[in-house]
């Protein structure tokens, strides 16, 4: 868990997580930037972390009889963003927090979806979601928001992409530590709101600058609030301590970029990394065709789907789970299309989505673990691939009855054990999921996540000593309890709260 020691506490999960304790409802949740990422590694395509607790995985769309939910963990991370998912156990410093970064590929097929979805979950607030509502008692709340909100940097441009895709009814957030709620007009134009710029920020999508998440911080601090000045200039090619440098380069550092994003529906809508051009013009002119540059590689354009009817999304964030905060909300949800096919609307049950499969099958192909990530190759091309697949999910999955997701959770790492402490002095063990494995092999695809008992001991063999504080991650499940968040007490710093999160 990325928290500095000595903010490290025991919580309550362990007691879930051995079956002590059971959730009394049915509870759906999303990865954000406190969490033991070695366990969610472990169900990458979503899948129990204890009994009536679903981890929706890296990305996932699911249905809760007739409401379809979607769900895309992490926090956003330019530099980290199109990289694979190179973390591997015994994480280094740097790897725990690019392991919770959201990835390219995982938003890239999330943008397939053709079809309404009712529920969005993300642990980011999408780009510029604050303008939508009461952004001025907002920056009165939280008044060192408003310098990153009005220079594009509050946010996460992947989560407004995929939100203005998909379009739900709701979309639930968290991340920022205060109730925020928000209404999303998508037939609206960027330049309604004066206060946005619609030019800034969109050039971190595609990693065209590191740009730095103002909400993931050094937890070791004790400043309780920050003035407006000390916060870093906008227009500042601002450094990630957390970038681990894997000799990839970066293709689309000098070359513009067309990046469909939010509500900006202008085809004209470029950025540029601003750097200069090292060569001049003239002078490359005369150069051979050899040394010419490739041709940019463009973030194809997606096409609005049609069965994507709804028009307006209702944001909201809650607080902290603290006392005299405002971290929860009862609501009705009815979904937009009222089920059709026997679905049972009195005994609802959690069950794996069709047209989902069909994208995770279409999709097979591709390691996220390893370099490169195949690019974007548009959405046609990808729509062909998804009929044949959803062709085979309907004759070999939806036919045959095995659409319900299995309550098949198992215990993989061992219990919290209160001898051990907190600091254990051995690194955690990497394991294999019996649950993906189920997963993997229903829907005929490679387990990626199943490595070889070897090859994890090489790497803990391999694995610098462990400090007298211990490393960090243990090797038991329990809920850690840390400080870390942005905008913490009241308001009244950036990171004074209390953050939650897996150990």
């Amino acid at each position: 868990m990325s928290v500095p020691a000595k903010y490290r506490a025991i919580g309550d999960f362990h007691e879930y997580y051995s079956g002590s304790r059971v959730a009394p409802y049915l509870t759906l949740f999303v990865g954000g930037n406190h969490e033991a990422s070695n366990h969610l590694w472990e169900l990458h395509y979503g899948g129990w972390v204890a009994p009536n607790i679903y981890y929706m995985g890296a990305a996932n769309v699911v249905n809760f009889g007739s409401l379809r939910i979607a769900g895309l963990s992490g926090i956003w991370s330019g530099p980290d963003y199109k990289k694979p998912r190179f973390e591997r156990l015994p994480y280094g410093p740097s790897e725990l927090r690019s392991i919770y970064h959201v990835r390219e590929l995982d938003v890239r097929k999330l943008l397939q979806i053709r079809s309404q979805v009712d529920v969005g979950l993300s642990h980011d607030w999408p780009w510029k979601v604050e303008w939508e509502g009461d952004w001025k008692q907002l920056f009165r709340f939280k008044p060192h928001f408003q310098s990153d909100a009005k220079s594009g940097r509050l946010g996460s441009p992947a989560g407004r992409y995929v939100m203005d895709r998909l379009r739900p009814k709701w979309w639930f957030a968290a991340h920022l530590h205060c109730k925020f709620s928000a209404v999303v007009n998508h037939d609206l134009e960027e330049d309604s709101h004066p206060e946005k710029s619609p030019s800034q920020g969109m050039d971190s999508l595609n990693g065209t600058k590191d740009v730095a998440n103002p909400d993931k911080i050094d937890l070791d601090i004790d400043v309780d609030q920050p003035s407006i000045e000390d916060l870093p200039d906008a227009s500042a090619n601002v450094q990630n301590n957390d970038e681990i440098d894997l000799g990839m380069g970066d293709d689309a550092s000098d070359v513009s970029t067309h990046i469909p994003i939010g509500n900006t529906h202008s085809s004209d809508a470029r950025v540029t990394s601003g750097e200069p051009d090292e060569v001049p013009l003239d002078l490359r002119n005369q150069l051979p065709a050899s040394f010419s540059r490739p041709p940019p590689a463009l973030t194809p354009s997606v096409s609005h789907p049609e069965a994507i009817a709804n028009r307006t999304t209702r944001f909201l964030s809650l607080d902290k789970c603290l006392p005299r905060r405002k971290f929860l909300q009862l609501l009705d949800i009815e979904p937009i299309a009222k089920a059709s096919d026997g679905t049972d609307t009195k005994s609802p049950r959690l069950t794996y989505d069709k047209e989902w499969l069909a994208i995770t099958r279409a999709f097979r192909s591709i390691n996220p673990l390893i370099s490169p990530i195949s690019p974007d190759r548009g959405e046609a091309y990808y729509r062909s691939l998804i009929e044949v697949e959803e062709v085979w999910v309907e004759e070999n999955l939806v036919k045959t009855g095995k659409m319900q997701i299995p309550e098949n959770f198992e215990i993989t790492a061992p219990v919290y054990d209160p001898s051990v402490g907190l600091h254990p002095m051995e690194y955690p063990r990497e394991y294999t999921s019996p649950q993906t494995v189920v997963f993997c092999e229903m829907l005929g695809i490679e387990n990626f996540f199943a490595g070889s008992e070897d090859e994890r001991e090489a790497r803990r063999a391999n694995a610098p000593p462990i400090s007298s504080e211990g490393n960090g991650g243990g090797g038991h499940r329990g809920r850690g309890r840390g400080f870390g968040g942005r905008g913490g007490g009241g308001g009244q710093g950036r990171g004074r709260g209390r953050g939650r999160g897996y150990r």
